[in-house]
């Protein structure tokens, strides 16, 4: 079935169905049989021809070049629905809606599915049973400052370290200077601990 004549309505009608769902006249680049039908039908049609209208403003746009497209140009009436391509027509019903596409008609394989799947997840559950959780730790960096230049740095270190309890870890001290201006330091001492937050 071709298209008929292209000037007419119902030729518009047949074109516009034909081009919904299709970019060119045939395969999907710009053709001869593309200018074949855009000379025979010579301007742009109304928009209630909406992809007649689309069609015809992209080829329009290709201005001296549509002389350079592929093919062998023929007469309007070689173009159209073929055997082999079926109308497009309006789906007014939905009879496939409930048809599943990627399902499995064998309720076996379904099942042995199922089994594999809750096997690999049991897999994952004990696999990730074994493995210890995190332990939540910081460090810390505590810097003490003395009152006055006359403090015993050894002392404040004693009296610092005599904090215990679980979980609290003393680690290095040093001993570490401050300037304060040009004239003024202040020597303190940096001491590191290590705090694991499960046992305090």
């Amino acid at each position: 079935m071709n298209f008929g004549d292209v000037k007419t309505p119902s030729g518009l009608a047949k074109l516009n169905a034909y081009l919904a769902e299709r970019s060119y006249i045939e395969g999907y680049t710009p053709s001869q049989s593309d200018i074949a039908v855009f000379d025979a039908v010579g301007s742009a049609p109304s928009s209630q021809y909406s992809h007649v209208l689309r069609w015809y403003n992209h080829i329009k746009s290709y201005g001296a070049e549509k002389s350079s497209f592929p093919g062998v140009k023929k007469d309007v009436s070689a173009y159209g629905i073929t055997s082999g391509t079926a109308p497009v027509a309006a789906d007014d019903d939905d009879d496939d809606d409930d048809i599943d596409l990627f399902g499995s008609d064998d309720e076996e394989a379904d099942k042995a599915a199922e089994e594999l799947r809750q096997q690999r997840l049991d897999q994952y559950a004990a696999k990730k049973s074994k493995k210890p959780g995190v332990i939540a730790k910081s460090n810390i960096i505590l810097d003490v400052k003395p009152w006055d230049d006359e403090t015993d740095m050894a002392e404040i270190e004693r009296v610092v370290r005599s904090v215990q309890t679980d979980g609290l870890l003393w680690g290095t001290c040093q001993s570490c200077l401050q300037y304060i201006s040009i004239y003024i330091s202040i020597h303190f001492i940096c001491i590191i601990v290590i705090v694991d937050m499960t046992l305090i």
